[in-house]
């Protein structure tokens, strides 16, 4: 699934949708269910996109690009209005409807249907197994969370044979119905933890469908898998909980996409973008390797081609394409980098002025995302200080994190 119009990652979604926001510096956040897929040996797969959407189209269809002989794919499948309906999608299900006869043309005995804007790594192939063992019409990924968390998500109740007897969507602070949800000392016990332990099933938004069980799902006009969908079905159909037990953030908000690109900076990382065996995959750009010219390094994650001048890098992302400049100091920061190197060309009354994407001399950043190609002058200051949720000229500040918009110009000596 493409995602809706990702309002709460504004403004790193004004111009792309929220897969095809950038991650880890070199990566795009689609990357991490495709390559999942590609790991799980499904090598067919459909990208269903709307809001803009011409970057993660692009993206795909230049990093994907399976044998011409064989039968895999990734297909991108956008919003279109046809004869039957001229509606764009109002929810997953009705992403799922509108393209169903495309699906449908193929004898698939299974449907996985994904979110694209998640960090973690699952082998879909023992979601499958368990499907196959269990019997079930539908096996959806869960997540144990506590109590907190629990409020947000979509909340599955289940009984000690992981069948799910009940489904709330968001409780928010009614606890009476979160006591109600609590897993099983069982389940618990299963997944390693305390039989003690207080934890709910939590959503993540995954599904695996028989083939006649989603055709029969969707004729209907039902909008969305979570609120509609899943609650009709638990009535009358063997639906199961599949407990995922590795690191899953949901990249929904600033905040998340924050936090969870600084933690791969951490010597041990709870998301290891290391693993020869479970490799994410994404576009070859053939960019030179990094050059770094003197300079002090902590923590800090570096993607290809960029050049460094005596700077400071400290718990930090670096993008592809990024020059920083003599005496910069960057900490807990992450810099989108550019998509090419070339010098962009101003009018500026009158006269033509040409500067190069980079990070000036001297400056100063903390906490903070720089999108790609935003031009930062010397000795500037980019700090978020006391202000948790600000908008002016030169930046937004959301969950108290400057984020600094696409192609955004700054100059000499501001202090954002």
């Amino acid at each position: 699934m493409g995602g809706g119009q990702g309002t709460r990652l504004f403004p790193l979604t004004h111009r792309r949708s929220k897969p095809a926001v950038p991650l880890a510096g070199k990566y795009r956040i689609v990357d991490i269910p495709i390559s999942n897929c590609i790991n799980s040996g499904i090598r067919q797969m459909y990208v269903l996109t709307q809001f803009n959407s011409e970057s993660l189209n692009r993206h795909v269809m230049s990093a994907y690009r399976f044998d011409q002989f064989d039968d895999n794919f990734v297909h991108i499948l956008a919003a279109q209005q046809t004869p039957g309906d001229n509606n764009w999608y109002q929810g997953t299900a009705d992403a799922v409807r509108q393209n169903l006869s495309y699906f449908l043309e193929k004898p698939y005995k299974y449907f996985l249907i994904l979110s694209g804007d998640q960090l973690y790594r699952m082998d879909y192939r023992e979601m499958l197994k368990q499907h196959k063992k269990t019997g079930a019409d539908l096996t959806i990924a869960t997540t144990p969370v506590e109590r907190d968390p629990a409020r947000a998500f979509g909340l599955m109740h289940t009984d000690e044979t992981s069948r799910i007897t009940n489904f709330v969507e968001k409780p928010g602070g009614d606890d009476a119905k979160l006591d109600k949800l609590v897993m099983p000392a069982p389940l618990l016990k299963s997944v390693d933890l305390p039989e003690d332990a207080e934890r709910f099933q939590a959503s993540m938004g995954i599904y695996l469908f028989n083939r006649s069980v989603l055709e029969e799902a969707l004729n209907n006009d039902l909008q969305d898998f979570g609120g509609d969908i899943i609650p009709s079905i638990i009535e009358n159909k063997n639906v199961y909980s599949y407990i995922f037990r590795g690191y899953w953030e949901d990249i929904g908000t600033i905040a998340s996409f924050y936090e969870a690109n600084l933690e791969v900076t951490k010597i041990v990382p709870s998301f290891n973008f290391f693993d020869p065996d479970n490799p994410i995959y994404t576009r070859a750009r053939l960019l030179p390797a990094s050059k770094i010219n003197e300079a002090n390094l902590k923590e800090a994650l570096l993607s290809d081609g960029c050049i460094i001048t005596k700077a400071t890098i400290e718990r930090s992302i670096i993008g592809v394409r990024s020059i920083i400049e003599t005496g910069c100091v960057i900490t807990d920061s992450i810099i989108m980098g550019s998509d090419y190197y070339s010098r962009r060309v101003v009018e500026t009354d009158g006269k033509t002025d040409d500067f190069p994407i980079q990070i000036g001399e001297n400056t100063k950043i903390h906490k903070a995302i720089i999108d790609k190609n935003a031009v930062i002058g010397k000795n500037v200051t980019i700090h978020p200080g006391n202000r948790v949720n600000e908008d002016n000229e030169w930046c937004h500040i959301r969950d108290g994190i400057v984020v600094v918009p696409k192609g955004k110009r700054i100059p000499d000596g501001t202090i954002v």
